[in-house]
């Protein structure tokens, strides 16, 4: 027989790397979740989920089994608000982890508009340099470009181009530039993300037809001020001190303002759209969904493109 525990154990395994992390989430020691796991094993006859040194990875039995926790525990947490009949609907906890830039410009906004619609639901916004680093126990995780070899689900959420910026003065000094394999001449600015000391950027360029030509260009480029900031980066390029790569979201103000010019316009880097990450695609709880929900209404039209 499955009990509420198990289903509460089971939707904080589908949120965590680990063993150990769904035992913080629970407030459990790791032997007790294990021992728990391992009973519920038994009783149901089935492999639930295999241990490796990298964490626990869930079966197709207990992947199956998450999505009825989840839909489970949904249902049982909303009791409250459907048996008084409270207008708000949407109660429980809502963790959202986003990137530091562009939690602050656009996250905080939705989220305080989505406490003003729904009272009772407490959303906690976590902003992180690295946010899918920061992602253990999180309902939904906010990317800039698409994510590889993750678990997490991908739902688009607004288009978001990659731009090579530059302060006015230098992009004067650009103008005549050509070819991306030019751009070692002149200072860069780096962005330094996962430890990399190096930027290798990957062109693509558009013939008059507008086809994109099958061929790329990959610049490696190397800059003597780096940063893992974005908008440290952003400033010392407004600054003039070197070219940066920004993205559309955050340079497409200041280009429109003048404090930024395009470098290379008619070259394109691969573009990074923003992505609302989930643990998975099936069984979203009512509070996740409400956010996509709300997500798309605030990137619909896009707040850079307007």
């Amino acid at each position: 027989m499955i009990e509420l525990e198990d289903m509460r154990l089971f939707r904080a395994l589908g949120v965590s790397p680990s063993l150990a992390a769904a035992a913080r989430l629970l407030d459990l020691t790791p032997p007790a979740v294990t021992l728990r796991l391992q009973r519920l094993e038994e009783r149901m006859g089935v492999s639930l989920a295999t241990r490796a040194a990298r964490g626990i990875s869930l079966t197709t039995e207990g992947q199956r089994l998450v999505q009825e926790a989840v839909e489970i525990m949904e249902r049982i947490e909303s009791i409250p608000s459907r048996v008084s009949d409270t207008s708000s609907g949407v109660s429980g906890n809502l963790r959202v982890v986003a990137p530091f830039g562009f939690g602050r410009a656009y996250l905080a906004p939705l989220v305080r508009d989505l406490h003003r619609l729904h009272a009772n639901l407490e959303i906690s916004l976590i902003l992180s340099d690295s946010p899918l680093t920061a992602a253990q126990g999180a309902d939904v995780v906010i990317s800039i470009g698409n994510v590889k070899g993750s678990s997490w689900v991908g739902h688009y959420l607004a288009p978001n181009d990659r731009l090579l910026c530059a302060s006015p003065a230098l992009a004067r000094r650009l103008s005549k530039l050509a070819h991306p394999s030019e751009l070692t001449k002149f200072p860069w600015l780096t962005l330094r993300e996962n430890d990399e000391d190096v930027t290798r950027l990957r062109f693509t360029q558009d013939d008059a037809t507008g086809k994109r030509h099958a061929k790329a260009v990959t610049v490696r480029l190397h800059g003597a001020l780096s940063s893992n900031d974005g908008t440290v980066v952003r400033d010392w390029a407004i600054e003039g001190i070197g070219i940066v790569e920004r993205s559309e979201w955050d340079a497409a103000r200041l280009i429109a303002t003048g404090k930024l010019k395009r470098v290379l316009p008619a070259w394109r880097l691969a573009s990074a759209p923003v992505m609302a990450l989930t643990p998975t695609r099936h069984g979203l709880t009512i509070r996740q969904q409400v956010f996509l929900e709300a997500a798309k209404r605030a990137f619909d039209p896009v707040p850079w493109r307007s």
